[in-house]
């Protein structure tokens, strides 16, 4: 801010105790009427307000004699303490005073009590001012704001008329002028020498102190901002923090991710792909309480600035930049809102804010990456770095009052090591130089490298890897970047693992596996200075303590996928397998471990079997005292062996060939011995492992075989949720056998599996029940005992109580990467509904379902983009429209109108699916022919589907034809359509599934027109004729429809009788089925008939051929008795010429 010249108070201070860090660097707010300027809220004045506090604490402490001289005025100020909560006051009923007290006896800070609504305090010397603080503890930065804003005329308290506004100009050598003038006042024989001086050294020691502030406080303000993801979720918890407390200053109603955006990508960023390449992170939408225009913001990493807003007819969000650039959203809303800009000036508001932050979990700073296991994080303020432990972050912004001038402690480890190993090794103080505190501007930043889906999913059989899946885990880092003190330590400390002798490796190992590898940081430190391929070497030495340290090392930064792929192009899993064989149990521990870690990609995996390390794996899994009581510590070791190879199996049978290698090795009688283990730590890995290996029909059967379901329902009741899981999902798996159902239910299984549906709290753990219910209630058997534990119920409540991100994401496509909640719920429904299809096979459960009113939701499932969840929810109405009283309810929450829809849907086992529910709601419906004719396009969309390249496809399209055909008008259409050619083409399928409906639709379309005889053109009589032979009773009675509506044309007969159709149906008729027997004979019938017919006809043409012969002949003797009587008349006149 832009101060007037003049000798002012104000200018006082800033001149002198905060001369140049005040006028130069911090940020005021504008001054109003009712008080002066403020300091604003910002990252720059937070470092300089904790810079005065850690002044305050450590120079009193250093220079106890100066913290005890009395001020020439008590300095005062409105303090937000109440001095009943403060340490080291007495307190009466009139006064409040400090228990020290100063020279004169006086107490050296107190309250004046005359407002009880604003206290103010008192302080008469440093040492005062310290008291305060540290009583103030959290709020110590609020109290040093309050201070500097009202005393402005601080120096002339505390140094008196010496350094009066009029003896000081406002220029930088003001305070040098003082300093020469306190220097010339004092003499020898001076009886204030002593003061006079510490005053000289108190005016210096300011002067450097400001300078130091100066030199960081600039470089935080001149630095570039570069927000990330992070940064911007902090910022948006810290808004929505401030409206959902309701308090009345606040003008805004809520605060919410903008339209479609709200789902999370692997590096934390909102915006859709296309828009990170330009630098934006999130997009915002706040609405004001005053029901006017929306706020629609936009975070990149530049800065927030205001977009042109979401467009909620379209669904569509302007990108446009219609403001300037704030540096935090904060900036923005006061600049876009003035209520809220007047508001956040007040001091209620300026404190709120101030606490609020404080509750804001790494606000203040930029974590770098996650906290590690021991409770070590990392931070990174913007422009500044520091180093920050998970109890200083959990504290708050403003947790001054302790311990501000200690950084956290770090455990030497090369201290504690020097003099028991005899070397004379520098300290980590020395290795961390200058350097390490400098902005790096050549180096670059880690990015998150988060695993790819082939190495959560598995892998395909043929494990080929490819450049773009090796690709995916590389970590590049940005140049320009700030990197804390410990990448540059990791550097030292690698040198020394690189040139040192055995001694100061092992120290140096100790030393680097002090620090906190766990997080990203760290972990690429090593990488990129080369640390993997020391560590690698470290595993092929004959010491055990450099392998056991290179193991912990290379055990921890194998957690990043971008140290895994380091660590297996340089040949690291090799010796890992080799360590496998040590008869050190610890080195087999650590090596199973790494290994687990590494082997999560295709090649790590295929490395470790083509090494034998499969083998070498399921060797650690024998553990003959696995039960014995009491435990040993060798049992004990031992179990942890067995513990550590199942993880790294459990990894390596994410491998198809890895299964084989496994079962070849013996490792399913080892895994069954283990799951009877009581030890939850090492149940988890065994199941884990026997989950991804009941993919395989060979292991489900060995699981069946082994007597291992029994233990899975028994772990069920476990309280570890984690097992729960992962025992819920092998049964999952397992239950796509019939026997395997039995067993479940023989042992107990499905009561626990019920009573797990109600983990909302864990999606993993409901997703895994809800997915094994589904599949035991394939048997009916099954769906009868689940019956009476109230399943219907449960499955429709959990269709219902979904998260609200789940609904919004129900109904808009996904632009990104799913966030982790929508996933799981997706998996949680698609096994819901899928279990609820099921239990529709039965009448009873369909009038439950409908009067649970579970309809309305599987209908609102039909809008979704979860091709899973789309085959389940189409297959489950399907069954639940067989119900007539059920389909009014589908037609009035638009069901039948979502179902034709999905006609349109790439994925053939949706089409297929639709247009098998589709049959059913057709039947069921009232005036089903007008309804369909509604649809535009629908009868063209089915008579095109019939071109399908999937059997499955055509055959629902089949029997969707069959439904449409009842009514005339429809099938006149689809007449139009070119329907006969195109079934007629279809005939000649040696398909079961095709033929039924196939011979369904024909039998239908031959009821309007000359269908029938087309038919028999296009060639569909011979081909129907076959489908007598297939051993499927439906088949026989669908076609023997077909036949008997081909068979009222005459022509049409006559091809079923040469092709041999009246033996197959006199063998018809003596079916059970009496649909069948109706058939069959009526068919018969018009072949007998038409062959009467034509015998008939025959005769008759017969009979009439004989009738005209014999005319014939008459004529012709007629003739030839005429022609004789001529002759011998001209006979006779010749005789008697």
């Amino acid at each position: 801010v832009q101060l007037k010249r003049g000798p002012t108070k104000l200018n006082l201070i800033i001149c002198i105790l905060m001369g140049i860090s005040l006028s130069r660097v911090a940020e005021w707010s504008e001054a109003t009427a009712q008080s002066g300027k403020k300091l604003d809220f910002s990252t720059v004045n937070k470092h300089i307000l904790e810079s005065c506090v850690n002044v305050v604490e450590t120079y009193t402490n250093k220079n106890q004699a100066i913290s005890r001289i009395i001020f020439n005025e008590p300095v005062h100020w409105k303090t937000h303490l109440h001095p009943k909560n403060l340490k080291g006051f007495i307190s009466t009923d009139q006064t409040v005073v400090s228990k020290q007290t100063a020279d004169d006896g006086r107490p050296i800070a107190y309250f004046d009590l005359k407002n009880p609504d604003q206290f103010e305090i008192y302080a008469r010397n440093f040492a005062a001012l310290k008291l305060i603080l540290n009583s103030a503890a959290d709020t110590a930065l609020v109290e040093a704001k309050l201070f500097l804003e009202e005393n402005g005329n601080f120096l002339e308290k505390v140094f008196g008329e010496e350094l009066s506004p009029k003896k000081v100009d406002i220029d930088e050598q003001a305070l040098f002028k003082v300093v020469e003038e306190l220097k010339n006042s004092i003499k020898d024989d001076d009886e204030q020498k002593e003061s006079k001086k510490m005053l000289l050294k108190l005016a210096v020691d300011i002067r450097n102190l400001d300078l130091l502030i100066l030199h960081e406080a600039e470089g935080m303000k001149n630095k570039k901002t570069n927000l990330l993801a992070s940064d911007v979720e902090a910022e948006y918890k810290l808004i929505k923090m401030l409206i959902q407390n309701n308090y009345p200053g606040v003008p805004f109603l809520s605060i919410r991710h903008t339209g479609a955006y709200s789902l999370k990508h692997d590096n934390g960023c909102r915006a859709p792909p296309w828009r990170q390449t330009v630098g934006e992170i999130a997009y915002y939408t706040i609405m004001p309480k005053n029901q006017g225009t929306p706020i629609s913001a936009t975070a990149t990493r530049s800065g927030w600035f205001i977009n042109e807003g979401f467009d909620d007819e379209k669904g569509e969000l302007s990108f446009e930049k219609r403001s300037e650039i704030f540096p935090n959203l904060l900036s923005l809303l006061r600049s876009a809102n003035s209520d809220f800009n007047n508001f956040m000036e007040s001091d209620e508001g300026r404190l709120l804010c101030y606490r609020v932050k404080g509750r804001c979990l790494n606000y203040q700073s930029r974590p770098i990456s996650d906290t590690d296991d021991s409770g070590m994080g990392r931070s990174v303020d913007v422009g500044v770095l520091t180093t920050t432990s998970s109890d200083e972050r959990s504290g708050g912004l403003f947790r001054a009052g302790t311990n501000r001038s200690t950084s956290r402690k770090r455990t030497d480890v090369i201290s504690q090591l020097r003099h028991s190993a005899g070397r004379n090794l520098p300290p980590i103080s020395a290795i961390t130089d200058k350097k390490s505190t400098r902005p790096c501007g050549d180096q670059k930043q880690a990015k998150n490298a988060t695993d790819t889906d082939d190495e959560s999913t598995g892998e395909p059989s043929s494990e080929s890897d490819t450049d773009a899946e090796e690709g995916t885990g590389s970590s590049k880092q940005e140049p320009n970047a700030d990197l804390p003190a410990e990448y540059w330590q990791i550097g030292k400390l690698v040198k020394y693992l690189k040139g040192g002798n055995q001694t100061s490796t092992i120290i140096s190992l100790c030393a680097l596996r002090d620090m906190p590898l766990r997080t990203e940081v760290c972990q690429l430190a090593v990488r990129d200075v080369g640390g993997v391929d020391v560590l690698i070497n470290l595993l092929e030495t004959d010491e055990v303590r450099c392998k056991l340290g290179a193991l912990k090392i290379l055990k921890e930064i194998s957690h990043n996928p971008a140290l895994r792929r380091a660590i297996s192009d340089r040949g690291g899993i090799k010796p890992m397998v080799e360590l496998l064989r040590s008869p050190n149990r610890d080195l087999k521990c650590l090596s199973a471990e790494a290994i687990a870690n590494v082997a999560k990609f295709p090649r790590a995996r295929r490395t470790v079997r083509q090494n034998s390390g499969i083998k070498k794996l399921v060797a650690l899994l024998d553990c003959p005292n696995l039960n014995s009581y009491p435990m040993t510590p060798e049992v004990e070791r031992d179990i942890e062996v067995a513990r550590c190879g199942a993880l790294a199996l459990w990894s390596c049978s994410k491998s198809a060939r890895s299964k084989v290698a496994m079962k070849k090795a013996g490792v399913i009688s080892l895994l069954a011995r283990l799951l009877k283990s009581p030890h939850e730590a090492m149940l988890i890995p065994v199941v884990g492992t026997l989950e991804e290996c009941a993919s395989e029909q060979s292991y489900r059967v060995a699981i069946r075989t082994e007597g291992m379901i029994e233990d899975l329902v028994a772990n069920l009741r476990s309280d570890n949720q984690e097992l729960q899981m992962h025992c819920a999902a092998t049964i999952f798996k397992c239950a796509a056998d019939a026997e395997t159902r039995d067993l479940v239910r023989y042992h107990g299984g499905l009561s626990p599996l019920v009573d797990l549906l109600s983990q909302q709290d864990n999606k993993e753990l409901q997703a895994a029940a809800t997915g094994a219910v589904w599949k035991c209630a394939i048997s009916p058997e099954n769906v009868a005992e689940l019956q009476k534990q109230g399943i219907i119920e449960k499955l429709v409540k959990l269709l219902t109580d979904q998260p609200e991100e789940m609904k919004n994401y129900l109904y808009v496509n996904s632009v990104s990467a799913r966030v982790k909640l929508v996933s799981r719920t997706e998996k949680v429904l698609v096994n819901v509904v899928g279990a609820l299809g099921e239990m529709a096979a039965d009448v009873k459960n369909v009038n439950l379902i409908k009067r649970t009113n579970g309809i309305p939701p599987l209908v609102s499932l039909l809008t979704g983009t979860n091709q899973e969840l789309l085959v389940n929810t189409t297959r489950a109405l399907g069954r639940i429209a067989v119900d007539p009283d059920s389909v009014p309810i589908i037609d009035r929450n638009d069901g039948i109108r979502l179902l034709w829809s999905l006609l349109k849907n790439p994925n053939p086992d949706v089409q297929a699916n639709a247009a098998w529910a589709l049959c059913p709601c057709i039947e069921n419906a009232k005036d089903s022919g007008e309804m369909v004719r509604s649809f535009v396009g629908g009868l063209e969309i089915i008579v095109s589907l019939l071109h399908s390249e999937h059997v499955n496809v055509r055959a629902a399209v089949c029997g969707a034809i069959s439904k449409i055909a009842m009514d005339e008008e429809n099938l006149a259409v689809i007449t139009d359509h070119g329907v006969v050619p195109l079934i007629s083409s279809l005939s000649h399928t040696k398909n079961d599934v095709l033929r039924r409906p196939l011979a369904d639709a024909i039998a239908r379309c031959c009821c309007w027109g000359t269908n029938r005889s087309e038919f028999g053109k296009a060639g569909a009589v011979r081909p129907l004729v076959s489908y007598l032979k297939s051993t499927d009773p439906e088949v026989h009675c669908s076609t023997a429809k077909a036949l008997y509506q081909l068979s009222r044309q005459p022509e049409n007969c006559m091809e079923m009788h040469a092709a041999g159709a009246v033996d197959y149906l006199l063998e018809m008729v003596g079916s059970k089925n009496a649909e069948l027997q109706s058939a069959a004979a009526a068919c018969i019938s018009n072949i007998r008939r038409l062959a009467l017919a034509t015998e008939k006809v025959l005769q008759e043409r017969r009979v009439k051929a004989q009738a005209e012969y014999m005319k014939q002949l008459a004529h012709q003797r007629q003739q030839l008795e005429a022609g004789g009587k001529q002759v011998d008349e001209e006979g006779e006149e010749e005789e008697e010429e």
